[in-house]
């Protein structure tokens, strides 16, 4: 077996990139859900993480397209944006760094803003503020600081020290579109594929019951109402629609993630659609049936129903530094050791037409 890149080799800071990115807890053990070890319920520290991701998607330079949070380990798809970082003055790079990493707190532990002295300390040295720049569309520097404060939070809940995450998280760079689908779909479909649930609105902690959440708060209104009240408001919409003007930086209209860039060439009423038709055929134990005509999505990416479910449910074992079709992954080179990506033989062979 191929030893891993580093993560330098795959990810530039200056580029955008997206990732699937996963981190677990110590030893596998259940401290996000039911611990049948100690007999405690940890389903909070969810929220926690849920809490961290809505604040991050709001101040970092990255869109968060999807995510998945389960009792031992968590999902993320994320799209850094150093396009969108490049439009920020000094000044915004400034105040989004100290809402990240604050100086000062109120009593219920939030981020205050911070005062122009503070600001001048980062914008003013363009050294520092270069560094903070580059921080800000950093997938390592998200995760970083995601799992210290849940670690420090749940160290100190339980009068513990050590480690809570196991070693570092790992990122697979998605370089197609084919490969971005699967990737959303089996981070997604998460709990049911777990037998935790049967049904996507039922699937707790996931981008997926967000974003149907915000539908229903939409149809149960007689008008549209403000992102900031949908319970999607910090995650990447599902469409992008390149023909409609939806090309370069698009940084968010309404302050509440990095950028309303949509990153599937589909509606999120299609993208559902074809979520439960996709758990039908792999959620263990569940009895559904095959519809007559395969969705058209599939059809335009060259994958048949057999392929598509394999991708699925077996993404994170399929593909590990990349993922893509062949013909996507085999012209890309690290960066730095300019070395060919490996593709898993049964990747290759689901993904070759």
């Amino acid at each position: 077996m191929m030893a891993r890149l580093a993560r330098s080799e795959v990810f530039a800071p200056d580029e955008i990139a997206i990732a699937h990115v996963t981190t677990r807890t110590v030893r596998r053990c259940f401290l996000m859900g039911d611990d049948p070890i100690s007999g405690k319920n940890f389903d909070h520290r969810k929220d926690w993480i849920e809490g961290y991701l809505i604040h991050y998607a709001n101040f970092f330079g990255i869109d968060l397209l999807a995510f998945t949070l389960l009792s031992n380990h968590a999902h993320l798809i994320l799209r850094t944006r150093p396009d969108v970082v490049a439009t920020w003055s000094d000044h915004e790079v400034a105040r989004r760094w100290m809402m990240i990493c604050p100086h000062r707190r109120n009593s219920e532990g939030m981020p205050l803003p911070p005062s122009e002295a503070e600001i001048r300390s980062i914008a003013g040295c363009p050294v520092k503020c270069g560094e903070i720049r580059k921080r800000l569309s950093s997938i390592s520097w998200w995760m970083r600081l995601l799992c210290q404060r849940v670690a420090i939070r749940a160290n100190q809940e339980d009068e513990e020290t050590g480690h809570f995450f196991q070693d570092r998280f790992h990122a697979t760079r998605i370089v197609d579109e084919a490969s971005l689908l699967a990737c959303a779909a089996y981070v997604d479909l998460n709990p049911i594929r777990a037998a935790m649930t049967e049904t996507l609105e039922r699937s707790d902690h996931t981008s997926v019951q967000r974003r149907i959440e915000s539908i229903t708060i939409n149809q149960n209104n007689d008008k549209d109402i403000p992102i900031a009240k949908l319970r999607d408001h910090f995650l990447a919409p599902v469409l992008l629609d390149e023909g409609a003007g939806q090309i370069g930086p698009c940084a968010s209209q309404s302050g509440n993630r990095c950028s309303d860039k949509g990153f599937l060439p589909m509606s999120l009423e299609d993208y559902l659609e074809m979520l439960d038709w996709t758990a039908r055929q792999i959620a263990p134990g569940k009895r559904g049936f095959t519809p007559a005509e395969t969705p058209p999505v599939l059809q335009r990416l060259g994958l048949d129903s057999g392929t598509w479910c394999e991708l699925v449910s077996d993404f994170g074992r399929l593909f590990c530094t990349v993922a893509g079709r062949p013909e996507c992954v085999e012209p890309l080179r690290s960066h730095h050791s300019h070395r060919r990506y490996h593709l898993r033989r049964r990747a290759r062979e689901l993904l070759t037409r």
